[in-house]
């Protein structure tokens, strides 16, 4: 989406930053995995293809990423990492948050679903990922937001697999509440009924390209 092509989302070490093109390569790397493919629901693509996607994927204004990063001081954790002009350490790609916005605002039946991927192993279950919604979530919903957003708290929907417990739990803690399982794909669906003023708001900014050096 154009409204985030240039903004970063920061709380701690977490950041949130636009997907762009060098970040693919690693994007790409991910996507290779069965596990990876099996949790998004996702068929293998080609280098150049996953260049096409994170290009229309910029361009489209129904859908809303940003690649989750984590500070990291070190930088020699044999892990890729997108370096800062500052010096104060590397960022980390770990991973990425999505929102899909289905439909016009002005129908009944809009919604926007959310979803979550914490691509590298070593950084699951240490809070990235419940703290990287709350982040894209508040700045999606907040009234300060740019055009096409903010969204309506109420339209966030989830679709997750029924065995994924962990994805399952981690929704319901942000407010997301099960009010469908679908049998056919043996999924549950959640959907948003709890406080968005419960959620933690990050440090938005307006970054320059040359935050990012491949």
């Amino acid at each position: 989406m154009r409204a985030n092509k240039d903004t970063t989302i920061r709380l701690a070490n977490i950041v949130l930053v636009p997907y762009r093109k060098e970040h693919v390569a690693k994007y790409h790397e991910w996507m290779q995995s069965a596990e990876l493919q099996e949790l998004t629901a996702s068929e293998p693509l080609t280098l150049e293809e996953e260049y096409e996607m994170q290009q229309k994927w910029q361009d489209d204004e129904d859908k809303l990423t940003f690649i989750i990063c984590v500070q990291s001081d070190l930088g020699n954790d044999g892990t890729d990492t997108v370096t800062t002009p500052t010096g104060n350490g590397s960022l980390v790609m770990v991973g990425d948050v999505n929102l899909f916005l289905k439909g016009s605002p002005d129908d009944e039946d809009f919604e926007v679903e959310a979803e979550i991927m914490i691509a590298e192993q070593q950084y699951r279950r240490q809070g990235i990922a419940h703290k990287a919604l709350q982040l894209m979530l508040s700045y999606a919903t907040s009234p300060a937001s740019p055009s096409p957003l903010p969204i309506n708290p109420a339209s966030l929907v989830v679709r997750i697999g029924e065995s994924n417990g962990s994805s399952i739990r981690l929704f319901e803690k942000l407010g997301f509440v099960l009010t469908k399982r679908v049998e056919v794909f043996h999924e549950v669906e959640l959907r948003f009924r709890g406080n968005p003023e419960e959620w933690v708001k990050g440090t938005v900014a307006q970054i320059s390209p040359s935050l990012f050096v491949s």
